[in-house]
């Protein structure tokens, strides 16, 4: 008899920060002084961008372009000055920022240089050779505001990706971030505890997340203040919600599991977890691997559900974070029933399960009107190991049926002896994949009878599948097709 081989959570470094090519900085501008030298159009977009960032702007260009002139005029840009006469040293201390836009290195060098003598940060148009820091591209919501930089190699593909967040984010997110700002000091007077007014910002980002385009109000502000309050001390609780992290590729997440990891103080997760779906969360998240692989060393669940009450209980708002579903094959019984008990509120995320990514990964339907009326997802092990007692082998058997045998590994060879004693056809078609949907998939496809000794040679490592059944019929053809021409 085997030894059940226990494993302890353990809590999971932070991976260091990545090499950055430029540290994204926000300037506060209001109300101070900027210099700008040059009379390019250039000089005089930079002039705009600083004074809608509320500066004073002093620009000196001894010839200013017609559009330096025209923003000088514009009552709207009051807060731009051009004096007409080149820059001199003298112009520059006590400025909070300096911008110079010219046609040669030796200018350049020079402004640089003297910004750099007044302690002013400084920024050269088109010449990051003299630049302490570079504008990017902006996606403005003000005050929620989105800077991208390609530090200088793409602006083109900056501007591109710039494009991509401007279609992602409504323009009336500009007006819940606004009364996020107005509302922050009556949050803060409102006479909620901490957890109180961290829950009142989760609801109020679900708000403006469902009704962006819809002007926040004084009433939208009472009613999320009354919604907090109506929790009463399930406010000071935290909360746990199961997450379908997919089969594999980050991008198969959905977008509500992408906010519930970036939302999430403490992560949970398994080892069929891929490590990229954890660079979804935020950095100062704990993340903590309970270690749950097949036939492998795994903590127990009863250890796992204690923490993850544990951590809710103390506020924290907890990610149970599964491969595929949390729904098949997963315990989110236990878990649920745990939390439930304690009293937790809990939330379920579902997930694209394995089966749908392998189909996927394939191009091949799981159902055909003249091939399979059905589809069935089976465990390939019993609890206490040996194969399930309650497997119905004749649906397995039946030609109309695609079925997806989760866990197969232990007990394969078992599996395919008891499906065919009980008349599983030995010709019936099957694939199994190995890490669908990741880079490093593996894929084979034999006659059932021979699945045992094929899956041997995929040197899986990772999370298998098996899929049989008349709608990989394709997939089996064109595998002996290849046998045979080797």
């Amino acid at each position: 008899m085997s030894r059940e081989v226990i494993r302890k959570p353990v809590a999971a470094a932070t991976p260091r920060m990545e090499a950055l090519a430029r540290l994204p900085l926000f300037f506060a501008l209001g109300g101070k002084r900027a210099i700008v030298a040059g009379g390019s159009p250039a000089a005089a977009w930079k002039a705009e961008l600083l004074a809608a960032a509320g500066a004073c702007v002093g620009v000196y260009a001894a010839d200013p372009c017609e559009e330096l002139c025209s923003l000088e005029s514009d009552a709207s840009h009051a807060a731009v000055m051009v004096t007409r006469r080149e820059w001199a040293a003298g112009d520059l201390p006590g400025a909070a920022i300096a911008v110079g836009a010219f046609d040669n290195d030796a200018e350049a060098g020079r402004f640089a240089e003297a910004a750099r003598a007044a302690g002013i940060p400084v920024n050269v148009v088109d010449r990051p050779a003299f630049c302490d820091f570079s504008f990017g591209a902006i996606v403005n919501r003000s005050p929620l505001v989105v800077g991208i930089s390609t530090d200088g190699a793409a602006p083109v593909f900056a501007q591109a990706v710039r494009a991509k967040i401007e279609a992602l984010l409504p323009q009336g997110f500009s007006r819940w971030a606004g009364a996020a700002a107005a509302w922050r000091s009556q949050v803060k007077a409102s006479g909620l505890s901490f957890a109180g007014r961290r829950k009142f910002w989760h609801l109020f980002t679900a708000q403006a997340a469902a009704h962006p385009n819809r002007p926040p109000s004084p009433s939208d502000f009472d009613a999320l203040i009354v919604e907090t309050k109506n929790l009463g001390g399930a406010v000071e609780h935290g909360s746990v919600t199961l997450v379908g992290a997919g089969p594999g590729d980050p991008e198969l997440l959905t977008l509500r599991a992408v906010r519930a990891l970036q939302s999430a103080d403490a992560i949970l997760f398994d080892d069929l977890v891929s490590p990229e779906i954890l660079d979804f969360a935020r950095r100062e998240a704990r993340k903590i691997l309970v270690g749950k692989t097949g036939h492998a060393p795994s903590c127990k669940q009863d250890e796992i559900n204690a923490l993850m009450v544990k951590l809710a209980e103390a506020g924290r708002r907890v990610v149970r974070l599964k491969g595929g579903d949390p729904l098949i094959f997963a315990r989110a019984d236990e878990e649920i029933d745990a939390c439930r008990a304690a009293g937790i509120a809990v939330e379920i995320v579902p997930g694209i399960t394995a089966v749908q990514g392998a189909a996927a990964s394939l191009g091949v339907p799981l159902t055909g009107r003249d091939k399979a009326s059905r589809l069935q997802l089976i465990t390939g092990h019993a609890k206490g190991g040996g194969l399930p007692s309650n497997t119905d082998w004749n649906s397995v058997a039946d030609p109309a049926t695609t079925t997806a045998l989760y866990m197969p590994s232990k007990m394969l060879e078992a599996f395919v002896a008891h499906s065919m004693s009980h008349g599983l056809d030995a010709r019936t078609p099957t694939v199994a994949v190995a890490r669908a949907t990741r880079p490093d998939e593996r894929r084979i496809a034999t006659r059932v009878a021979d699945l045992p000794d094929a899956v041997r040679t995929l040197q899986s490592g990772g999370p298998l599948l098996v899929m049989i059944g008349r709608m990989f019929e394709t997939e089996l053809s064109d595998s002996l097709a290849f046998l045979k021409a080797g």
